[in-house]
């Protein structure tokens, strides 16, 4: 079966793609392009008979977030690269989630590094043709140091039945955190085995002209941001609102929680955000996520009609949008306005500062923005603000919303925790 395909990279990472080395680091920032890059870089390869006995491994701290994002990326590049043709080149499985190649006989599976057992399924891999030889971390930053060298130590043996073949590792990450283990492990020093990369989405060529305003937007906004997210630099942890938080496969399941309740921000150029949430003993449990840009209210009601989101539980929304929120209870939604007090934002923020809030692997734009949260910055005094930067915070609107009734209960209010960081 042989064939001829033609696929669109971005030249930025031409190198990048070439590269043998044993690490090769993608750090970008939103909209870079690496997540695409990467997915078809491995098929291509995957595919080449030249690379007959590779295998690859891909990982996320929490197994079942893979579904969205790299089996979802690599699937998008077997039919982008092969069209309608895919599935005779590819044998493409949701349960368990694999991808075989028909030609070469590669595989890709996908694993976590959640818990103890899912380490110990990692140090069992094997396959039955070839060996594995790639790994590729997503998200990366998600992982512990110690999760890396598990992963490390799996690439070994000996690849002389096929001299092409070479042991790496792939990490791709948004830089958000400048004391990160990653930043000193490979960024800080020079080493052979090791080939950083750094990407923006003014390099990719595929954005979209919307995109690229709104990044423009959060540059006059929100400079600190922008350096993360939309230039790819690492970030600083000083002056972020909320470190109480931690991503973690939490319960689907509504009767797991003594509540469940739905906060929406609306938006169209800037974020519609829709988050459901679970309340019990105390923490905050962020389940699911609706999130997009330009769509109208009918659009997003259409959506939420075949995402399943329940509408027996009430949704607690921007008051200012009065419209907006007939229209949703016309389409059969609990949905309420939220009342808006003096220095609402404040007691909310100070009331999420008193709980642990978890947040679903699948929120990646509620992790994105819970990430990089911070207050406003003095530059003349160089002294934080008690006032949140106002860009890139439709998810936390929603999340603040969707908590109003939770904080003004007064037996919820009693159960208060005393604020912390992040001691999970």
């Amino acid at each position: 079966m042989a064939t001829t395909v033609k696929v669109g990279f971005n030249a930025s990472f031409k190198d990048f793609n070439a590269c043998r080395k044993r690490y090769r680091l993608a750090k970008g920032s939103a909209g870079s392009g690496k997540s695409v890059n990467i997915a078809q870089d491995f098929i291509l390869k995957l595919s080449d008979p030249k690379y007959r006995g590779a295998n690859l491994l891909c990982v996320r701290k929490v197994d079942s977030s893979n579904k969205d994002s790299t089996y979802a990326e690599l699937r998008s590049a077997i039919y982008k690269i092969f069209g309608s043709h895919a599935e005779l080149y590819w044998q493409i499985r949701q349960n368990p989630m694999e991808l075989i190649c028909r030609v070469t006989g590669n595989m890709v599976i996908f694993r976590g590094m959640k818990d103890d057992g899912q380490r110990e399924k990692v140090k069992s891999i094997t396959f039955a043709n070839g060996k594995l030889t790639w790994i590729w971390i997503e998200e990366a930053t998600e992982l512990y140091e110690a999760d890396v060298d598990i992963l490390d130590d799996r690439l070994r043996g000996d690849l002389s039945f096929n001299s092409n073949l070479y042991y790496q590792m792939t990490f791709s990450f948004n830089p958000v955190s400048a004391t990160h283990w990653i930043k000193s492990k490979y960024f800080d020093i020079q080493h052979p085995d090791v080939f950083t990369h750094q990407s923006n989405y003014l390099q990719n060529r595929f954005i979209d002209e919307a995109y690229h305003r709104r990044m423009m937007m959060r540059k006059e906004r929100d400079p600190e941001g922008y350096r993360v997210y939309g230039i790819g630099e690492w970030g600083e942890t000083a002056g972020l609102i909320l470190q109480n938080w931690k991503s973690d496969d939490i319960s689907q399941n509504f009767e797991d929680y003594s509540d469940i309740c739905i906060g929406m921000d609306f938006g169209y150029n800037h974020a519609q955000a829709i988050l459901t949430l679970g309340y019990r003993d105390g923490d905050i449990f962020i389940l699911n996520e609706i999130y997009g840009y330009e769509k109208d209210n009918e659009e997003w009601i259409d959506i939420a009609n075949k995402r399943g989101l329940p509408k027996n539980r009430r949704i607690w929304a921007d008051s200012a949008e009065p419209d907006r929120i007939k229209m949703w209870r016309r389409a059969g939604y609990k949905c309420q306005p939220v009342s808006k007090e003096p220095n609402s934002v404040k007691s909310q923020i100070d009331w999420l500062k008193g709980r642990r809030i978890f947040v679903h692997p699948s929120c990646k734009n509620t992790i994105k923005e819970l990430s990089q949260w911070k207050w406003k910055k003095d530059e003349k005094s160089n002294t934080y603000l008690d006032d949140p930067v106002p860009f890139f915070d439709d998810a936390i609107a929603a999340l603040r919303y969707g908590v109003e009734e939770w904080r003004k209960d007064r037996k919820v209010r009693l159960n208060r925790v005393e604020e912390r960081t992040c001691d999970f």
